[in-house]
């Protein structure tokens, strides 16, 4: 192990995370309801030019009136891009209006580190100025070459960033890539497609201690399709994906989850590698299979997720009654 570590930034359950408009109040209100993890309100791609200003509006009326954290729900704003004139506004209106409700703030196709610096640099002062009682974190979304390109780079430069998610969808576009359906594979291609970006930037966000998110998925009525997409991301290391239909909600949460059988696993490893140590061992047999130390950090990192889903299960349930 190097001497050099880069524990977790912040840890949070981030399964689903629903895409809402900010231009559509009902749909705000139902994603409350939702059993998603993570919602985020939308400012930048859902909605058009016109309603960009309105839009901005709902989201502080959503983020103040509605209790998010009652819900078991954490939230983020998806502003506009930097190379907007909707950007600065988006980020001085809303956490000076609302920044005490927010949890993140997700800045859309980042290339470089100044990107994410630029943002942050605007939120500590109106922190400072509106002296909020927390410090919201930012999300990068890896949707350009450019970011894709400086991806570690901007992961391990110094900031309040917690997470990074891969946007397939201008991904692709930017690329050029021959595409069927947004986040889907293309039957020409001998594989996964989109195998070597997800792999690089988990890479690079668990080198530095940031959360990988999957991105969206166009088949809205391609449940399947849906679902092994979350596989192969799941299978990689990420900790969820991003459902821009209500319906892609339980699927999301279903892949992310650890299941009974696993949890029970992962409580079995632990007991057996005490026991090991009890007799000085540093490994254990356990169903026929080698565990160490690697296996104990897998299994505590299971339970953990598993406790977070318990305890945002438990408030889902009781914000519906």
């Amino acid at each position: 192990m190097s001497y050099t570590l880069y524990p977790t930034r912040k840890q949070r359950l981030q399964r689903s995370y629903l895409a809402v408009p900010g231009s559509n109040p009902s749909m705000i209100d139902r994603a409350l309801k939702s059993a998603a993890d993570y919602v985020f309100l939308d400012c930048e791609d859902a909605v058009a030019p016109p309603e960009k200003e309105q839009a901005r509006k709902n989201i502080i009326q959503a983020l103040n009136d509605l209790d998010w954290k009652g819900a078991g729900k954490s939230v983020s704003v998806r502003i506009n891009g930097l190379d907007t004139h909707y950007m600065y506004r988006d980020v001085v209106d809303i956490v000076e209006q609302a920044g005490s409700k927010l949890d993140t703030i997700l800045i859309p196709k980042v290339g470089v580190p100044a990107d994410v610096y630029t943002v942050e640099c605007i939120v500590s002062q109106i922190e400072v100025a509106k002296g909020l009682p927390h410090q919201i974190g930012t999300e990068a979304l890896i949707e350009t070459p450019l970011g894709m390109a400086n991806v570690e780079a901007i992961a391990s430069a110094s900031s309040r960033l917690e997470s990074m998610h891969f946007g397939v969808a201008d991904y692709s576009a930017f690329n050029k890539a021959r595409t069927v359906v947004i986040g889907g594979l293309n039957p020409d291609y001998p594989g996964d497609q989109w195998h070597f970006p997800l792999s690089r930037m988990t890479v690079a966000c668990r080198a530095f201690g940031l959360r990988p998110i999957d991105g969206p998925f166009g088949g809205i009525d391609d449940p399947e399709g849906y679902k092994a997409a979350a596989r192969r991301g799941a299978a990689l290391g990420m900790e969820g994906k991003w459902a821009i239909h209500p319906s892609q909600i339980e699927l999301a949460n279903e892949i992310y989850s650890p299941t009974a059988k696993e949890v029970e696993r992962a409580e079995r490893i632990l007991v057996a590698l005490k026991e090991a140590e009890a007799q000085g061992k540093g490994a254990a047999s356990l169903d026929g299979k080698m565990i160490d130390a690697a296996s104990e950090k897998m299994a505590r990192n299971l339970l953990s997720t598993a406790e977070q889903i318990k305890k945002a299960e438990a408030a889902h349930a009781a914000q519906k009654k």
